[in-house]
C-alpha cells in the first residue's frame, strides 16, 4: 500500500475550476456593476444641479416679469389720469373761454348802442380857436342821450347784469345810477342792487352795509323790508346772532304785513328750537 499513487478524478477537477470561474466572473461582475452606478449617480446629481439652476433661474424671471407687468400698469394708469386731468382742464378752459367770449359781446353790443345813438343826434360843432364861439355862430348841438341817459334804462341794464351773473358790472352800473339819479324813485332799488352783488358773491359784511343804508336812507322805500330781511341774514352768515334776531324782530314790528315779517317769524321760530 506504501507503493500506491493517488491520482486525481478528472470529473473533480473540471468541477474545481468551474467554481473558480464562477468566483472571478462573480469579482468581475461586481466590479461592473459598482462603476456603472457610480456614474449614473454621478449623472443624477449633474441633472439635479442643472434642474435647481433652472429652478432659480425661471423664479428670478417670473419675479422680474411680474415687477415689469405692474410698473407698466402704474404707468398706464398714470397715462389715463393725466389724459383725463388734461381733458377736464382744457374742457374747463373753453368754457372760461365762452364766457368770457359772452361777455365781451355785451361789452361790445353796449358800445355799439352807445356809439350809434350819439351819433344819430348830429355831430358836435367844434369851437374855433381860441375857445370862442363855433365859427357858424350856432350853439353847441349835445348828441342824443345813451341808454344809460335814462334812470329806468339804466337801472334795467343793471339788474340784468345782476340776474345774469355778471356782478362787476352791476355792481358798476348801480353805483353809476346812484350817482347820476339819487333822487331817483328807483334809488332805493339800486341801492338794494348794490347790496345784491355782494351778497350773491358771499361777500355778507359789505353787503350788510349796503342793505343797512337802504334802511337808514330809504326808510319807507319799497325795498325797505327786503333790506331789512337780508341785513339780517348777513348778520346771521356772519356769526352776529344777537343781532341777527334783532333785525328779524324789527322786521316783524315795522313791516308786519310784508311776505319778509313771514319769513323772518319762521327763523325766530327756528332759533327758539
Amino acid at each position: 500500500m506504501s507503493g500506491r499513487v493517488l491520482v486525481a478524478r478528472p470529473g473533480r477537477a473540471a468541477s474545481l475550476a468551474l467554481a473558480a470561474l464562477l468566483v472571478v466572473l462573480a469579482s468581475l461582475t461586481t466590479g461592473c456593476y459598482s462603476t456603472q452606478l457610480t456614474l449614473l449617480r454621478s449623472g443624477l446629481d449633474s441633472l439635479r444641479v442643472q434642474v435647481d439652476t433652472l429652478t432659480v433661474r425661471d423664479s428670478i424671471a417670473y419675479r422680474v416679469l411680474a415687477d415689469t407687468r405692474t410698473e407698466l400698469q402704474s404707468q398706464r394708469d398714470l397715462i389715463l389720469s393725466t389724459r383725463a386731468s388734461s381733458g377736464s382742464t382744457l374742457s374747463e378752459l373753453f368754457d372760461q373761454i365762452s364766457a368770457l367770449q359772452g361777455k365781451l359781446d355785451e361789452v361790445l353790443h353796449r358800445f355799439t348802442t352807445v356809439v350809434e345813438r350819439s351819433g344819430a343826434g348830429g355831430a358836435v360843432s367844434a369851437p374855433a380857436a381860441g375857445g370862442t364861439a363855433p365859427a357858424s355862430g350856432g350853439a353847441i348841438v349835445p348828441p342824443a342821450a345813451s341808454p344809460v341817459g335814462d334812470p329806468a334804462q339804466a337801472y334795467d341794464l343793471a339788474t340784468r347784469d345782476l340776474t345774469e351773473g355778471r356782478y362787476g358790472m352791476a355792481l358798476g352800473g348801480y353805483r353809476e345810477f346812484l350817482r347820476r339819479f339819487p333822487a331817483s324813485d328807483l334809488a332805493d332799488n339800486a341801492q338794494y342792487g348794490v347790496g345784491e352783488c355782494f351778497f350773491a358773491q358771499a361777500v355778507f359784511d359789505s353787503a350788510a352795509v349796503e342793505y343797512g343804508h337802504v334802511g337808514t336812507q330809504w326808510p319807507k322805500g319799497d325795498r325797505a323790508a327786503a333790506a331789512l330781511y337780508k341785513l339780517a341774514l348777513c348778520q346771521e352768515r356772519l356769526g352776529r346772532t344777537v343781532e341777527s334776531r334783532k333785525s328779524f324782530e324789527e322786521l316783524v314790528k315795522r313791516f308786519p304785513g310784508s311776505s319778509e315779517a313771514g319769513l323772518a317769524k319762521e327763523r325766530l321760530g327756528s332759533s327758539r328750537q
